[in-house]
């Protein structure tokens, strides 16, 4: 009685958190093109009860990086969000690549600096 339709790709963004409104906007585009979008959900760089503390976001970073290496599993692509590459980003990259996940760029520009 019901059709059985594909289910859609999961997309993760990746990037850092200074292009949060970048990733805003990507995870718009995104959605309306069809996907399931993850995407960071602290950035430690906005002021937050959360992470007002210095001592928690010592111990909040490497759950947080554990989390999205998780989301990273769990896509079926990487969307690299930004013209910025740094460590972590780089970092992330070689993850999903490792996975044998498909990285795309906002930027593409920055595709070959990810090498």
């Amino acid at each position: 009685m019901f059709a059985l339709l594909a289910e859609p790709t999961v997309v993760v963004l990746c990037g850092s958190t200074r292009f949060m409104e970048e990733m805003v906007e990507a995870n718009a585009r995104e959605t309306a093109a069809g996907r399931i979008v993850l995407a960071p959900g602290c950035d430690l760089k906005t002021p937050h009860p959360l992470w007002s503390d210095p001592a928690a976001v010592e111990a909040l970073k490497p759950r947080l990086d554990a989390l999205h290496r998780a989301k990273i599993r769990a896509a079926d692509e990487v969307l690299v969000v930004g013209d910025y590459l740094g460590d972590s980003t780089r970092a992330e990259i070689a993850y999903a690549h490792q996975l044998g996940k498909t990285v795309r760029y906002t930027h593409p520009e920055i595709e070959e600096t990810a090498k």
